[in-house]
């Protein structure tokens, strides 16, 4: 009796040893994208040309949004995506917590995409009358920084104001009521106040900031699958290139997508920067400065090196 239960268990814990085997060969096969309402990948998810190419690797892939880069980094921190874009602020303040991560390619510039709003009856009319102001942010994303360098610029310090921490989509219901006084935000939602609500920019990046954005992937992804980033990267290049040769054909596939008219997503799409590359020695020092600054204002515990989390691909992969 004792034996034929033994048996029973042994070939429970077998059936449960090759399930679990199971599991994990689909997580391998599997690439969890999170993106944002905006950018590259919004225009690769919808052309589908990434699918068909991994798919022959034996790769499906899934797609996640996000509201905005903190939040789509503490979903890789967590393990809930292997890959996504953000822009520059969000991995450092996601390195700082500690998340896994590998930065795997930048776009060029876009230091127009991002601003500081004001309503259009504000009488604030310079980034140094924001002093003592209730301002709307993402907390840990790309406008932060633009936020801290435009008071900078103007000669005044990050506490001198008051910084409402919010996402999106409730920032642009406080600027509406009127319960903060300027918001800091990114395309398209830049781009729909600055239509819908006839929002005055008071201070864009121009001159101030880059704005990259960053793909990034979990180390141990990036790790194990370097032909998909590699596959994945250009094929982001690919979307960037026909959206510089073709921005018009890019609003009328995009604007659906983003529940936006053609004329918002429009000036989006022509605001961003698109040609991902791997990353330079120069663009890793102005991450590193990024990174300073945060640390200098105590927004993160340490201070960090971005040079430890840029991903080299392998010589095989990268000579492909």
């Amino acid at each position: 009796m004792r034996t034929i239960t033994l048996r029973r268990s042994l070939a429970a814990l077998f059936a449960a040893a090759l399930a679990f085997g199971a599991i994990t060969q689909a997580q391998a096969e599997t690439l969890r994208i999170g993106y944002q309402k905006y950018g590259t990948l919004v225009l690769l998810k919808a052309k589908g040309t990434l699918e068909k190419r991994l798919a022959e690797q034996g790769v499906e892939v899934k797609w996640t949004e996000f509201p905005g880069g903190p939040q789509l980094l503490e979903g890789l921190n967590v393990g809930s995506i292997d890959f996504g874009v953000t822009g520059e602020t969000p991995p450092v303040f996601a390195q700082a917590a500690g998340a896994d991560l590998l930065y795997v390619a930048y776009e060029p510039p876009a230091p127009t995409s991002e601003a500081i709003l004001v309503p259009k009856g504000s009488s604030i009319q310079s980034v140094k009358e924001l002093a003592g102001k209730k301002v709307a942010l993402n907390k840990g994303s790309n406008v932060h920084y633009l936020l801290v360098r435009a008071l900078e610029e103007a000669g005044l310090k990050y506490s001198d104001i008051q910084p409402v921490y919010l996402p999106p989509a409730d920032a642009r219901a406080a600027f509406e009521r009127g319960s903060v006084d300027a918001w800091v935000i990114w395309d398209p939602f830049q781009a729909a106040a600055e239509q819908q609500l006839e929002a005055r920019t008071l201070r864009n990046g121009q001159g101030i900031v880059d704005n990259h954005q960053f793909y990034l992937a979990t180390r141990p992804y990036a790790q194990k699958h370097p032909q998909v980033i590699n596959t994945l990267i250009e094929e982001v290049r690919a979307v960037g290139e026909d959206s510089k040769a073709d921005p018009d054909k890019v609003t009328e596939q995009v604007a659906p997508l983003l529940g936006l008219s053609k004329d918002i997503t429009s000036i989006a799409v022509k605001r961003q920067g698109y040609g991902a590359q791997p990353l330079t020695p120069e663009v890793v020092a102005a991450q590193q400065k990024i990174a300073d600054t945060f640390t200098a204002l105590k927004l993160i515990p340490k201070k960090l090196s971005i040079a430890d989390v840029i991903w080299t691909p392998p010589a095989k992969v990268a000579q492909q």
